[in-house]
């Protein structure tokens, strides 16, 4: 018998919205997701890879009713801790046409913004507020198409322009490759200096620490010995063998200390390209880096599945989790940046 924590007890009459996302435009703008009759719903979620099951129950050896797209679109009616787990991540959620394990769902929301024309010569800091948004290399729809950017994924945006379409769009620059290409602009808002201010920025260094357990699965941030933030976080995969980029993917155990941090972060192969399979991550937002070999805290807009090994050799948390290590930890960046390094907060990886 699972244990639930229950929504809202609201009627849904009709079932939820259920679908691949629609385009306009031959793929350039989302299509919002129709309303839901009777009240809100728990949520929308969306599936971060091809193949995430709708069951019977909630349990995997449940029947399989459906298969989602990536990039699929559901609205979520409950969540529920299913004693059948896993043991790591026992949060499902209950649709109105199956069950979803939480692990490959993204937590989205549809929030459109007013575009903005005063754009800072420099440069100014923005993350995506829809579920996804599709880059062109010219701010015509009609143009090549680059990365898909998913919600609270971070872009950098040089400037405002009227596209082919009439519409405003956004120059974003690519961080590692320093290309350029756009993104409709009402699918990005703007992050305010004063989300960045930093927190706790009277503690002195040293009284500041992160202390990672790659056992449980876990970090812990501590100022003197008050603890500040525990959570569940997803270190890399526990393999030894040098990768094709020459670097084992197990999180490297020792004390370091953050020594780069930068507001956004292109990760992968580093190719440009149209493929959303591709091995590109674009725009990992909030990234601490500690090791020489760039394993980092970071945003995770990719999975929810948090309390096990996932990643290539960084830490992957949260995304407002690894926004508030961003903030809480040394060095600090100005919100005009895209990169600050220094002697910062110690890292104890065990």
């Amino acid at each position: 018998m699972a244990a639930t924590l229950q929504a809202p007890e609201t009627p849904f009459p009709r079932r939820s919205f259920l679908k691949a996302i629609g385009f306009y435009a031959g793929g350039l703008a989302l299509r919002p997701p129709p309303p839901v009759e009777g009240g809100s719903p728990l949520g929308l979620a969306r599936a971060t890879i091809g193949g995430v099951g709708l069951y019977r129950e909630p349990a995997f050896r449940a029947p399989r009713l459906l298969r989602l797209e990536r990039d699929a679109l559901i609205t979520l009616v409950e969540l529920i801790r299913a004693d059948e787990g896993p043991a790591h991540n026992p949060r499902w959620y209950r649709t109105d046409d199956g069950y979803a394990h939480s692990g490959r769902l993204q937590l989205v929301r549809w929030e459109p913004q007013p575009p903005r024309h005063d754009i800072s010569p420099s440069g100014e800091l923005f993350e995506v507020a829809v579920p996804f948004t599709r880059t062109h290399r010219l701010p015509d729809p009609a143009s090549t198409p680059f990365y898909r950017l998913y919600f609270q994924s971070t872009a950098w945006v040089e400037a405002a322009e009227i596209g082919a379409d009439g519409r405003v769009w956004y120059r974003l620059l690519d961080d590692v490759l320093r290309v350029r290409y756009f993104a409709r602009a009402e699918h990005l808002r703007h992050i305010d200096a004063q989300e960045l201010t930093p927190l706790s920025p009277d503690v002195p260094l040293r009284a500041k620490r992160i202390e990672v357990s790659l056992a449980a699965q876990e970090l812990r941030a501590y100022e003197e010995d008050r603890l500040v933030l525990q959570t569940r976080i997803s270190s890399g995969i526990p393999n030894t063998e040098p990768g094709p980029n020459g670097i084992p993917t197990i999180t490297p155990s020792g004390r370091f200390y953050v020594d780069k941090k930068t507001p956004l972060r292109h990760m992968g192969n580093g190719e440009l390209t149209a493929d959303p399979d591709a091995y590109e991550l674009p725009g990992v937002p909030w990234v601490s880096f500690f090791h020489e070999t760039g394993v980092a805290f970071h945003g995770t807009y990719w999975h929810n599945n948090f309390g096990t090994p996932m990643s290539h050799g960084c830490v992957n948390m949260a995304t407002e989790e690894a926004k508030w290590i961003y903030r809480w930890t040394l060095p600090s960046v100005a919100p005009t940046e895209m990169l600050a390094t220094g002697y910062g907060t110690p890292v104890v990886v065990s």
